[in-house]
């Protein structure tokens, strides 16, 4: 019976030492690249190096740079082309003015400095056959008045023109801003009772979320 048992054990341990000797052989072959798959590799080499995205994002710095150098310069970058005839239209105001009140301005001066020479000590009257035919009944007071007048005007269309082209700035970078706004339905807002500790008043509390875009499967055909 010792005997039975002895070689019942040994044919046991022989069979699991051909079992351990299998599933290395099994692991190597696995490893060698005798059982790689040729497709994967030669896919791998056929495959393209991924490009990363090239598409240009809307910059607000080159819009207002633009909009800073020429007028609606900026507003064509941000793709409003209707604005660039407002935004001339707008400057081309005080541009008028300035010209107008400048011309008047000139005019009114030369009278005022000719009938001052006029009724001065010396009588000079030189001057007067050149003055305007539009100013020739107006007295001396009156042309000093006019004339610092038409010379605040245009140094008042002067600030105008700067101020006209500073909005058509602001304008293209705060909608080269709004470029890159979410206005997607991919929003949420919130409004929370909060109560203020320092007034012990309640109040509303606006809370806005952005939700990240959900990519939607692509169906291939």
């Amino acid at each position: 019976m010792k005997s039975y048992s002895f070689f019942i054990w040994l044919l046991v341990g022989l069979l699991g030492t051909c079992a351990v000797r299998a599933q290395d052989d099994k692991k190597a072959l696995a490893n060698s690249s005798a059982f790689t798959n040729p497709v994967d590799s030669t896919v791998k080499q056929q495959q393209a190096p991924v490009k990363k995205d090239t598409v240009r994002k809307h910059n607000p710095r080159i819009a207002t740079k633009r909009s800073a150098l020429i007028p609606g310069w900026g507003q064509a970058y941000n793709r409003e082309y209707w604005k660039i005839p407002i935004v001339y239209g707008i400057l081309a105001i005080p541009t008028t003015l300035y010209f107008y009140n400048n011309d008047l301005y000139k005019k009114t001066k030369f009278a005022y400095e000719a009938l001052y020479k006029a009724q001065g000590p010396n009588k000079d009257s030189t001057d007067l056959p050149f003055i305007d035919p539009q100013l020739k009944n107006l007295s001396i007071s009156s042309l000093q008045s006019y004339r610092n007048s038409f010379r605040r005007d245009r140094d008042y269309s002067i600030l105008w023109f700067l101020l006209a082209w500073g909005l058509q700035v602001a304008d293209a970078t705060v909608f080269a801003h709004l470029k890159q706004f979410d206005v997607s339905n991919d929003l949420s807002m919130e409004l929370t009772p909060v109560f203020n500790p320092v007034t012990r008043t309640p109040g509303l509390g606006l809370t806005l979320n952005l939700k990240p875009p959900v990519k939607k499967p692509v169906i291939a055909r």
